[in-house]
């Protein structure tokens, strides 16, 4: 029996919640512990980490690792912190291990030409920008984002339209916030990002959803069934996570929906620059001519998710709008990681990353495709798309797609399971596999032939 870091970090808590483990007593070395266990020593040392954080270990470096020998265990018995679910029906993004998704190359990201901007930005913070920051963003930011919109995706906007958030998920708060009443129905994609799917639920109590087919987000239901939806948030240019792109005719259709109803819609282009078998898809946006798609974006995928920066484009009519309530609700971004930001962009840094990202993601895909067609010759099919960052490999047979994802987690493939992401009953099952950060086709085929003969019991 295979045993991950939940079943460990499990046992280990039980034993000394029972007390069969007792503060002070030493527990076995990592690399002892993973030889016994016949696991990788990442494993525990991730079932450690959690333990330690947790106040139950504490290391002592050469004195090995002990139950933290000023545990009450009383108090100790009364902790609720629950271990990560060991179901995968709602998917959650690992900090570590292989085949994540939403990860850009790091290991290609230009480090010290970012290391010399951010010295220069912070060696040149005037004393009136330690002051507050500004509500919408620092204006040269602004600035070079709206360049870069109008530049690479199609876009026809000023700086005064764009507005500086946190992210994906402040940009779908702060648009609820403005422009939406309390009983707005709001449509989502089926499948969908379920990031997106968990905020939406909270936040907007009249939620649906809108299937997802080969030409993207079926616009033909959405006029059957929602044509009264005020708001519909889609990602147009390489679903999220199917990867297909709307169709020219569904575009037109939900531009003309969205005209003909006063409806919003919210374009998440999360990962529009990465397309390589023709020149980049033009945003959604570049077609509005009526103003009606509010854009958002980030810099999580294209240059690290630790910057926290994210960005939306306001329609005209609502830039006042989002204003007053920023006010309220958004207190600035910090200026330092703007001012790096705006110099990377304005300096042409960004641009020349986003090219060579190209050309090495199509490399990585390639790679990541043939090992998967090496490793598992009859389980998966694959329908290619222009781009993007990941792949969808579809189970040929079975709908088993959440117990295998389970298995490659627990040897640290932080794959996840297709049918996690849909909402409605008629689901497809295959995994969802990040490939950005795999640096060599022997590397790839490494990592796989691990979970081969698992795979292998599980689908007989």
């Amino acid at each position: 029996m295979n045993v991950g870091y939940k079943e460990i970090y499990i046992r280990y808590r039980h034993q000394i919640l029972e007390g069969r483990l007792k503060p002070g007593d030493r527990v076995p070395a990592i690399r002892v512990l993973a030889s016994e266990l016949q696991v990788a020593r990442k494993t525990v040392e991730a079932a450690y980490e959690i333990l330690i954080g947790e106040g139950y270990f504490v290391s002592q470096g050469a004195k090995g690792t002990r139950v933290n020998p000023a545990l009450n265990l009383g108090e100790a018995a009364l902790i609720t912190t629950a271990p990560p679910s060991t179901r995968l029906e709602h998917p959650v993004i690992e900090s570590k291990g292989e085949l994540r998704l939403g990860i850009p190359a790091l290991d290609e990201f230009p480090h010290k030409k970012w290391l010399l901007i951010s010295g220069k930005a912070a060696r040149t913070l005037r004393p009136d920008e330690m002051i507050m920051p500004a509500i919408m963003g620092y204006p040269p930011l602004r600035e070079a984002i709206a360049s870069y919109l109008n530049i690479s995706r199609g876009l026809n906007c000023q700086p005064e339209q764009i507005f500086i958030t946190t992210g994906y998920r402040a940009n779908l708060r702060l648009i609820l916030a403005v422009l939406a009443h309390p009983h707005d129905k709001v449509l989502f994609e089926d499948p969908g990002y379920f990031f997106g799917q968990k905020l939406l639920k909270r936040i907007a109590p009249n939620l649906h959803y809108v299937p997802v087919d080969r030409d993207g987000v079926d616009v033909d239901f959405l006029q059957r069934y929602h044509a009264d939806a005020r708001f519909a948030v889609v990602t147009p240019t390489h679903q999220s996570p199917l990867a297909v792109t709307l169709s020219l005719p569904r575009k037109h259709q939900l531009l003309e929906w969205a005209q003909q109803n006063s409806s919003w819609i919210i374009e998440d282009d999360y990962d529009g620059e990465f397309h390589y078998t023709r020149k980049v898809i033009p945003a959604l946006k570049s077609l509005d001519v009526h103003d009606r798609v509010i854009y958002t974006g980030t810099f999580s995928k294209t240059i690290m998710p630790a910057m926290r920066v994210g960005y939306l484009v306001m329609p005209q009519e609502t830039v006042e709008r989002f204003r007053e309530l920023g006010e309220i609700l958004e207190t600035g971004m910090p200026l330092l990681p703007q001012k790096i930001l705006a110099q990377f962009l304005s300096e042409g840094h960004f641009y020349r990353h986003i090219k060579k990202m190209r050309i090495l993601y199509q490399q990585r895909r390639r790679m990541m495709l043939d090992a998967l067609q090496h490793c598992f010759p009859q389980l998966f099919e694959f329908e290619l798309t222009d781009g993007g960052m990941h792949i969808v490999a579809f189970l040929r047979l079975g709908i088993q797609d959440v117990a295998l994802a389970e298995i490659w987690q627990r040897h640290q493939l932080r794959v996840l399971p297709l049918s996690g992401w849909y909402t409605q009953t008629q689901k497809r099952y295959g995994l969802v596999v990040g490939y950005t950060n795999i640096r060599s086709y022997e590397q790839a085929v490494g990592l796989l032939e691990q979970v081969v003969e698992e795979t292998g019991a599980l689908l007989r």
